[in-house]
């Protein structure tokens, strides 16, 4: 029995491996020379649902401001009932960006989380053709919102969104925010997303979803997937089953996120959708089998196979390790030193969001969900 799950291990990581070969191999990026037209200036809302997010809205406002982006028309925030200074510094930005302006929530309705709240609410504030929405903690550089329009219109997508590059300055951010990435760019090629009409072969990351507005208001996504906690992955899968396009990037260097500080904010934050990686709804045993086949799967390998099977199950390990960083703008070196304890967070990740479940209790950003 324990050579079969052997044989599956080093089946399972060379899977992974060409999977992640073909992600940094057919990686696409933003075009680095926008075509923006006369017709598209002023066509993007750029809307940003925020809650407690004082430490974060002004340097995504700074940024915006200075932006020379023609498409821009509208920044909106979103205050969803912020118990700190998020709306006075809205405010005081305001000041200077005349295309900036707050609107405050004065309640939660029943039944909804608070982003997908936040984002129906902003949506039907805005007046652009394009509804850009953006995390406050999200950076963007210049030209970003212009690139993004140019690639949405060239290859004709109902939605666009992208994992912003991650900034990571403590180890606990290098042992837990790199498990996203090779989760996703292990198991998903990128490229499929747009290409094929499965909704599995779907991916987005709320961070950074760009939609034409006219298919927003026909499939009302946010509210469609008002109680959701992973509203963004939700979304790519329902836009797939109406037949709609999707296209999800990452490792672009236009925009960038520092998301978690510390080690339990991410572990928290992570626990929140780790489990919707792994399929529809809460797959808590494909997320099980997945963490216990690439932790322990070794062991099996050299205990039951020749060692020729071992040295190709590691060499599997590493080089997806090495793509999977290069794609993401990650560093290769780190994320295969730090193996056991990415391993291990991930673990850990899972564990709090099924004891979550248990309790059936989640609170974040001093909200229950």
């Amino acid at each position: 029995m324990i050579e079969y799950i052997a044989y599956v291990v080093v089946g399972f990581a060379v899977l992974r491996l060409l999977v992640s070969l073909a992600n940094f191999l057919f990686r696409e990026s933003l075009p680095k020379h926008p075509l923006v037209t006369d017709a598209d200036e002023g066509s993007v809302s750029i809307l940003i649902p925020a809650r407690n997010e004082a430490t974060n809205i002004g340097n995504i406002l700074s940024d915006l401001k200075q932006m020379p982006d023609k498409s821009i028309g509208e920044i909106i925030v979103f205050d969803d009932q912020s118990e700190d200074d998020t709306a006075e510094i809205v405010l005081k930005h305001a000041l200077e960006d005349p295309r900036l302006r707050l609107i405050r929530s004065s309640s939660l309705p029943e039944g909804w989380v608070g982003k997908s709240h936040g984002c129906h609410h902003l949506a039907q504030e805005a007046k652009g053709d394009y509804l850009l929405f953006l995390d406050a903690d999200v950076r963007v550089q210049p030209a970003f919102v212009d690139r993004a329009l140019s690639y949405m219109k060239r290859k004709k997508v109902d939605l666009l969104s992208l994992f912003p590059t991650q900034e990571m300055k403590t180890l606990a951010e290098q042992m837990t925010v790199p498990n996203m990435h090779i989760i996703l760019l292990t198991l998903l090629p990128l490229p499929l997303v747009r290409l094929s009409g499965f909704s599995s072969l779907s991916a987005a990351n709320g961070q950074c979803m760009l939609f034409h507005r006219a298919t927003y208001d026909t499939l009302r996504p946010h509210e469609a997937y008002r109680h959701s906690k992973a509203e963004d992955i939700e979304i790519s899968r329902y836009f797939k089953r109406q037949k709609r396009k999707v296209s999800c990037l990452t490792g672009e260097a236009g925009i960038y996120c520092r998301m978690y500080n510390d080690l339990r904010s991410a572990i928290n934050g992570f626990a929140k959708n780790v489990t919707y990686f792994f399929g529809s709804g809460n797959s808590y045993l494909s997320a099980g089998l997945y963490w216990l086949l690439t932790t322990f799967g070794v062991v099996a390998v050299a205990h039951a196979l020749p060692s020729v099977y071992l040295w190709g199950y590691v060499a599997a390990v590493v080089l997806s390790r090495l793509f999977v960083s290069l794609t993401a703008r990650q560093s290769p070196l780190l994320n295969v030193l730090l193996i056991i304890p990415q391993q291990l967070m991930l673990g850990a990740f899972i564990l709090r969001s099924w004891l979550n479940k248990r309790k059936r209790s989640f609170e974040w950003k001093g909200r229950t969900l």
